[in-house]
């Protein structure tokens, strides 16, 4: 599995020495070169917090010795000069230097080691006596790099205050040996420095272990989000794709169907067995991809049910499509959990792009976005990342987000379309429809935003504006043309807004306001609303009705058309679904049409009439439909034949016609 944190170094790495890390100190009044800190010692702070480690007690004893070595004489020497006799001689520096426990050696102005103690030579697995004239920077590889190589000459050559740096070194038994590696200069005198070097392998090695269990999920034992983002970082960087690769990136997002049943049910230790032996299959999958692939996806758990396999160099959707396609076969395999025999499903949002120009989050908002689709659509499934369906939900949450601040900005308008009656085309109503007249997306329909005014609850300030715009707008009609028979008004209403608000009250509040009587105002709700209706939905119909107002139920014969329920409703007006119209569709009048859809119509005609109520048929666009529905019994009509939807002033011309004939009311 790739994408692990560092574990034991391989063979290979183990020829050469390998720089991690250098800090080149200056001391006071010296030419400063800075300090580099590392993501090792970042590591190693977060991990022990202020705990010293071993290494660093040994650091410390090096320094308590480069301040020793720095008062000898002739460091080179490594003895003291005679001095008066009748002076109490000078501690043994050299008894020092050689008994320290932290391995040391003094190194010439030309880099030269002079004289080396037995924890040195033990330390690097070298000969004591060997160490003398050795090149010091080749002991420690302090000329892997060019910025510490020129740090210690110029150390070398007094220049600079201390160098400290750390590396990794081949032991001659074979093993890869860390070592922290400091330079100190001794005083002007001695014409020199002191190199001290502290084995800190342990503590490299607790770092590795603590990297490990900071970057993996205890459960599966797959990497975990911190080193999946990570990962994912680094391979959209452009150096990772620029020079080789395809330069595309895949990955497969996903989740497990129903998995908190699971927890719930047979309990959590259960779900994390679970959870474990779904990663080895899908680890097994990813290593199956790589036998054929140039690299085996990472296979990463980010919480939870959720996992994500990450193909860097994908070769395209195909390829993701396959990976998918395994995936599901394999999870949807019976598990065997001591015993207990389960089986699960999952679902997938499978994503796959160039890498250049996309980002970490984009990358993961894509997946996210599909992965929602493939449960959607049914789960047990994966699905491909549409773009054009990504657009329509970025526009449909754009929407949302916008909603309720256009009713306060203004931004909806009214357009009424006619309402004509089949006997005398004269025109008995109107039917009010809210458009949106929005800043970026230009006129929207109902069809764009009313189920996301549902959604959010939005739809009951915007439902009473409507009432209200509408209700103004037929009493300004009724005052225009006093001669004339007043025409109707009907609004939409959600079933939301008879469930959120106080329906009855807004309507009586908004005839009191407007002055239009109540049986000039007719309120639409779809059959599926209205059919089966109880408790507080039927006592406001009820309400309503008895107040005056004429109630319709809209689009009539395509929901539960539950006919024994009708009559116990307060329902004064069926509109029929244009679906039923449609049928009625005749270009030669020899020509007959549906017969099916001609009795249908007529039986529910009849049926309302003997119940008392009226009937409408929506979507009239022919003449021939027209005549047919003339004869069937129909009251009224309502489509493109007579008018599109318009303005206000449109509908005041309507209302001077006599007859309204085909595309009078039309722009």
């Amino acid at each position: 599995m790739s994408g692990t944190s560092e574990g034991p170094t391989p063979a290979t790495e183990l020829n050469r020495p390998v720089v991690t890390e250098s800090e080149i100190l200056t001391s006071p009044g010296a030419g400063a070169l800075g300090s580099e800190a590392s993501g090792a010692e970042a590591l190693a702070s977060e991990a022990l917090g202020s705990e010293a480690s071993g290494a660093e007690a040994l650091a410390s004893e090096a320094l308590g010795a480069e301040a020793v070595a720095s008062q000898a004489p002739r460091a080179g020497a490594l003895s003291a000069e005679p001095s008066d006799p009748r002076t109490p001689p000078p501690p043994s520096y050299r008894s020092v230097f050689t008994a320290a426990p932290l391995a040391m050696a003094v190194v010439d102005r030309e880099g030269t080691v002079t004289g080396a103690n037995a924890a040195l030579a033990e330390l690097l697995g070298r000969d004591q006596a060997t160490l003398t004239g050795a090149v010091a920077a080749d002991l420690v590889d302090l000329g892997s790099d060019a910025r510490t190589w020129h740090a210690y000459r110029e150390l070398l050559r007094g220049r600079r205050g201390r160098l400290r740096c750390t590396r990794r070194l081949k032991h001659p038994e074979g093993h890869a040996l860390w070592v922290r590696v400091t330079v100190a200069p001794l005083p002007p005198d001695d014409g020199g420095v002191l190199l001290s070097v502290a084995d800190i392998s342990d503590h490299r090695a607790l770092q590795s272990r603590l990297r490990h269990l900071r970057e993996h999920d205890p459960v599966t034992r797959l990497p975990n989000r911190t080193l999946f983002f990570e990962r994912l970082t680094t391979a959209l960087e452009a150096e990772s794709y620029a020079e080789s690769g395809t330069g595309r990136i895949g990955l497969c997002y996903l989740d497990l169907d129903g998995f908190k049943a699971v927890n719930d049910t047979l309990g959590h230790r259960v779900g994390d067995q679970l959870l474990a032996a779904v990663a080895e299959r899908l680890t097994r999958c990813a290593q199956e991809t790589g036998r054929t692939r140039a690299g085996i996806p990472l296979v990463a758990r980010l919480g939870g049910d959720e996992f994500a396999l990450l193909v860097e160099d994908s070769t395209g959707t195909e390829q993701l499509a396959d990976l998918a396609e395994s995936l599901l076969d394999a999870i949807q395999a019976p598990f065997d959990l001591g015993g207990r025999r389960l089986s699960v499903s999952a679902s997938i949002g499978v994503v796959e792009r160039h890498a250049a120009g996309t980002t970490p989050t984009a990358l993961m908002q894509a997946a996210d976005t599909t992965l929602y689709w493939a449960k959607a659509d049914g789960k047990s499934r994966w699905t491909l990342f549409d773009p054009e369906r990504n657009a329509t939900r970025v526009t449909r949450q754009a929407l949302a987000s916008t909603l309720r601040p256009a009713i306060d900005r203004g931004e909806f308008a009214l357009e009424y379309q006619p309402l004509v009656g089949m006997e005398d085309d004269r025109v008995h109503g109107v039917e009010a429809l809210i458009r949106w007249n929005h800043p970026r997306f230009g006129t929207l329909t109902p069809n764009r935003f009313i189920s996301l005014a549902e959604e959010d609850g939005s739809i009951v300030p915007l439902g009473r504006w409507v009432l209200r715009t509408a209700c103004r707008q037929a009493r300004a009609w009724q005052t225009e043309h006093p001669d004339g028979p007043p025409i109707f008004v009907s609004v939409n209403v959600a079933v939301r807004q008879v469930w959120d608000s106080d329906l009855v009250a807004d309507v009586a509040d908004t005839l009191e306001e407007t002055g239009l009587p109540p049986h000039l105002l007719q309120l639409e709700l779809t059959e599926s609303a209205v059919m089966g209706s109880s408790g507080r939905p039927l006592q406001t119909l009820k309400a309503l009705s008895d107040m005056g107002v004429r109630i319709a139920i809209d689009d009539f014969g395509t929901g539960y058309s539950n006919l024994a329920y009708l009559s116990r409703l307060p329902v004064s007006v069926l509109k029929l679904d244009g679906s039923f119209v449609r049928g009625f569709q005749i270009e030669d009048r020899a020509a007959k049409a549906s017969p099916a859809d001609e009795v249908i119509v007529e039986a529910m005609v009849q049926l309302a009439h003997r119940l008392g109520l009226t009937v409408t048929a929506e979507c009239v666009e022919t003449s021939a439909q027209a005549t047919r529905l003339r004869r069937i019994g129909c009251d009224t009509g309502q489509g493109w034949l007579y008018s599109r939807p318009v303005p206000p002033d449109r509908i005041s011309e309507l209302l001077g016609t006599p007859d309204v004939q085909a595309g009078v009311g039309n722009p």
